[in-house]
């Protein structure tokens, strides 16, 4: 049976946080790893998500074995290698480099509200997930995804978009993201069978 999530993010088994904010009714799955992430209300990842540097919009849907933001190596350098950047774990009295990670923090990557990243999708350092785009299984996104786009393939191309550019920006100014927790629920069964352009002249006139 599947645990009831509340105001506070569940966080299962095996799964490590570190340095990251989780919001109301977050899930993070068994083994996933989150660093430095920024994880939005309703967002959930599956079973060894791993993320890192990350600000993920609001029902977000991150499938097992996404990564988004993936370790960086410094090419530019005489070595690739972790021993110059995570020194401590190598060298007696010898710190962690810490502009290296600021410069891996620069590369920021967003998902916006409501995308999804199918089983084993790779989102590259820096890259922008606009809302309501789904990222196919396996792809990897290298370049910024449009809102409401469907991207698959190495390296990731647009297939086609969810819906016509009318109601996409119908879509972005109406924010159903934003709404209320009692709101979402009064609204469920128009979400669940109502087509988009219904959906658009109740809640949006």
């Amino acid at each position: 049976m599947k645990p009831k999530l509340s105001e506070t993010a569940l966080v299962h088994e095996g799964a490590s946080v570190n340095a990251s904010s989780l919001g109301r009714y977050v899930e993070i799955g068994a083994h996933a790893r989150l660093n430095e992430v920024d994880m939005g209300d309703y967002a959930y990842c599956d079973r060894f998500a791993d993320m890192a540097y990350t600000k993920v919009g609001k029902f977000a849907n991150i499938a097992a074995f996404a990564r988004v933001n993936p370790g960086n190596h410094p090419t530019w350098r005489a070595s690739l290698h972790h021993f110059m950047y995570r020194s401590s774990a190598y060298f007696e009295d010898e710190p962690d480099e810490e502009e290296f990670f600021d410069w891996r923090r620069e590369n920021l990557c967003s998902l916006g509200h409501d995308t999804w990243l199918g089983n084993g999708a790779l989102v590259l350092p820096g890259r922008v997930v606009g809302t309501g785009a789904v990222v196919g299984a396996g792809a990897v996104v290298t370049k910024d995804v449009p809102c409401y786009a469907v991207v698959a393939g190495n390296p990731a191309r647009v297939i086609r978009m969810r819906f016509s550019e009318p109601v996409i920006e119908r879509l972005l100014a109406l924010e159903w993201w934003d709404w209320e927790h009692e709101a979402l629920q009064v609204a469920l069964p128009d979400f669940r069978n109502m087509d988009i352009e219904a959906f658009l002249e109740k809640y949006q006139g």
